[in-house]
């Protein structure tokens, strides 16, 4: 499939969005954190922050190097998985209710982008 158009525009968008994410993750984790958990902030809470930020950097590389539909359908499949998982975190902690349900609320802000490039495709 081709990256140009309204879905390659999508696309490359998505991907700078989400990488910039990433990075915040993964080199400003207590600043993003502190915007909404209660402190201290443990070891374990920035080493998750961490880790989920360097997911968002594969997987906007990975998207923007080969813009398949099989590569944006999976990643819509991963970001569902990772907002349904914010989505229990949410109901199950006080502590950590505001940063989840904004992190599922970013999941799902990039489940509907990918959805509008699969549209576009068509």
């Amino acid at each position: 499939m081709s990256d140009k158009g309204p879905a390659g525009s999508t696309i490359w968008m998505t991907s700078t969005a989400r990488a910039a994410y990433g990075a915040a993750l993964l080199l400003l984790p207590q600043r993003l954190l502190r915007l909404g958990a209660r402190p201290p902030l443990p070891d374990a809470a920035l080493t998750v922050a961490r880790v989920l930020g360097a997911r968002h950097l594969m997987q906007a590389v990975v998207t923007a190097a080969a813009p398949t539909t099989r590569v944006v359908t999976a990643g819509a499949g991963v970001d569902a998985l990772h907002a349904s998982s914010q989505m229990g975190l949410a109901a199950l902690s006080s502590r950590w209710r505001t940063v989840a349900l904004a992190d599922a609320a970013a999941a799902a802000v990039l489940i509907a982008a990918a959805g509008g490039t699969l549209r576009g495709r068509r």
